[in-house]
């Protein structure tokens, strides 16, 4: 029997008061005013977090959903609460200064999916990939790497746009790192115009007579300035830190210390307190312990670390980790294909250096062209893919760009490319990035900012957050002279951001302060920070400061 699309549709069981949900959600609404301390033990606004401007049984979605006048009253809540906390929003390295709404309302309509490689078109052709390729050759260009992309050159770039932010990036370069480190990514032929991942063989390296027990074993190393999502990262993809292998392995025999713990990061320069930066000389002395051993090197670097904006010395870091490496063999070996001395081989370094620039890479490049220009005295330093120890990179776009949701840029050199496992027919393409589907609206937003902002409409917005940020800390500085107490104010060089001690609960709210509590001298001060990014003005600073003047703004000084 066929059923014709207009034949009648049966009426449903969900009427307006018959499901345990919606008799649930009724009674919600009854008892919405009602304080949450005295609220039945079933009542989820006991577990939930609460938002103080919007009570939880006005957003809720019952079985039949909301009617007009609830919907506009829940809506206009949501609207109010995120529109307040915008116009004081200071506390976190994201850029508000957007203003999509007019010119790309149109595509909130439209399902863009850039599912597959960027250089694929695919057949799923709602897409935005040659947006796409413009925006990596923008960033190619900008950091160095030889662009265009093309699969039949090892030595042009490849990247991607990233859904998720640099978690997303660090997350992938690593995977790409592991596989490469532990010989799993095997050379191929690749003939132009084929994909760039035709041909391409995904096995275990064969461990050679010989050869280290632990050639194949990858160690990451990254400082105890990281972001969080490293730790993440190696916990996902099962790569050991040295503090894992050497604490099991090695327990006795830390080479900062011996007989003491092994550190669980590598420090940073001067401790929790200090600058940010990763400490070269300590990463030597831990990297030399491990390569001497041969295990192959993982390390992570940041360029504008989250809570600290610090960058890492990439240049001096890299090199010494290269020319440690080169000592024991590492800086480029074997990588056999099959057991037997006769057997097929390629050569490749057995170090890896990611860079997570999920700040700095956005705007560093141009700060560096403003101190060429002799607008400012000094430019971070030298991160990218002039550096030819550097393997990958990854930018957060809503960061400095801005953007309306997290996104951002991933980027490696073709001849170190990740192989994804299987071929992807489905799509029409082989899927070499890590998310599959991913937001085709990412493509568009960042192709819209850099097409309406020159070259010199970014120095111009990098030098102004760089002085803002100055600016910001010598008012601080006065604020604490005028207190009478002690505020923690801390910059480090040339970062956007500025610490302090963490004021009260409001304000910390009123302002999405970010908090962190760093361990100085054996104490525990809990720090905030603040973020100059482009939509921060004088008058929001100056508004943050009188709450600052408030009797009770740091109740702990």
């Amino acid at each position: 029997m066929t059923t014709s699309v207009n034949t009648p549709m049966p009426d449903l069981p969900f009427g307006p008061e018959d499901t345990p949900w919606q008799k649930t959600f009724s009674r919600l609404r009854v008892l919405e005013e009602m304080p949450r301390v005295s609220a039945p033990a079933d009542d989820p606004r006991r577990s939930y977090p609460e938002v103080p401007e919007i009570p939880y049984a006005k957003v809720q979605l019952p079985a039949g959903g909301l009617d007009a006048e609830q919907y506009a009253q829940a809506e206009a809540l949501f609207r109010s609460h995120i529109d307040r906390q915008t116009e004081n929003f200071i506390g976190y390295q994201i850029n508000n200064d957007i203003g999509l709404k007019d010119r790309l309302g149109h595509y909130l309509d439209r399902h863009i999916n850039n599912v597959g490689d960027p250089y694929q078109s695919g057949a799923f052709t709602t897409n935005s990939k040659i947006l796409e390729r413009a925006v990596l050759d923008y960033f190619a260009s900008l950091w160095n790497a030889k662009w265009p992309h093309r699969a039949d050159d090892p030595d042009s770039y490849w990247g991607y746009l990233l859904t998720m932010g640099s978690s997303e990036g660090n997350l992938y370069g690593l995977w790409n790192a592991r596989d490469f480190l532990s010989g799993r990514l095997l050379r191929r032929e690749v003939d132009p115009g084929t994909p760039s991942t035709s041909g391409a063989v995904y096995t275990q390296a064969a461990r050679q007579e010989g050869q280290s027990p632990h050639a194949y074993h990858p160690v990451a190393f990254f400082s105890q300035d990281t972001h969080y999502s490293l730790t993440k990262a190696v916990r996902v993809l099962g790569i050991d830190t040295f503090h894992e292998v050497g604490s099991t392995r090695y327990p006795d025999e830390n080479p900062l210390g011996p007989g003491t713990p092994w550190p669980t990061e590598v420090p940073s320069v001067g401790g929790m307190n200090g600058t940010g930066s990763i400490d070269v000389d300590k990463l030597a002395v831990l990297v030399r312990f491990f390569a001497a051993k041969g295990y192959p090197i993982l390390v992570n670097l940041n360029y504008g670390s989250t809570f600290k904006g610090a960058y890492d010395d990439v240049a001096t870091a890299a090199r010494t980790v290269r020319e440690i490496c080169a000592e024991y063999g590492l800086d480029e070996r074997r990588v056999y294909h099959s057991r037997g001395q006769d057997s097929a081989y390629d050569l490749r370094p057995g170090y890896w250096i990611h860079v997570d620039g999920a700040l700095g890479a956005g705007y560093a490049p141009f700060l560096e062209m403003a101190r060429d220009a002799g607008m400012i005295e000094q430019a971070p330093p030298v991160f990218d893919f002039r550096l030819a120890e550097v393997h990958s990179l990854t930018m957060s776009a809503h960061k400095w760009m801005g953007a309306p949701w997290p996104c951002g840029v991933f980027m490696t050199r073709t001849g170190l490319q990740m192989i994804p496992p299987r071929a992807a027919e489905y799509i029409g393409s082989s899927d070499t990035t890590f998310a599959g589907s991913r937001n085709g609206l990412s493509a568009l937003v960042l192709w819209d900012h850099l097409a309406r902002n020159s070259y010199d409409d970014q120095i111009r917005k990098a030098v102004h957050a760089q002085r803002m940020a100055g600016h910001v800390h010598d008012r601080l500085l006065a604020l604490q002279q005028e207190v009478a107490a002690d505020l923690w104010v801390a910059r480090s060089p040339q970062a956007l951001t500025v610490r302090f001690r963490r004021p009260n609960a409001d304000i910390v709210r009123k302002y999405s302060l970010s908090s962190e509590t760093l361990h100085v001298d054996g104490e525990e001060r809990p720090y905030v920070h603040l973020y100059t990014m482009n939509h921060v003005t004088e008058e929001l600073v100056d508004d943050l400061l009188r709450d600052l003047r408030r009797p009770g703004a740091f109740p702990d000084a």
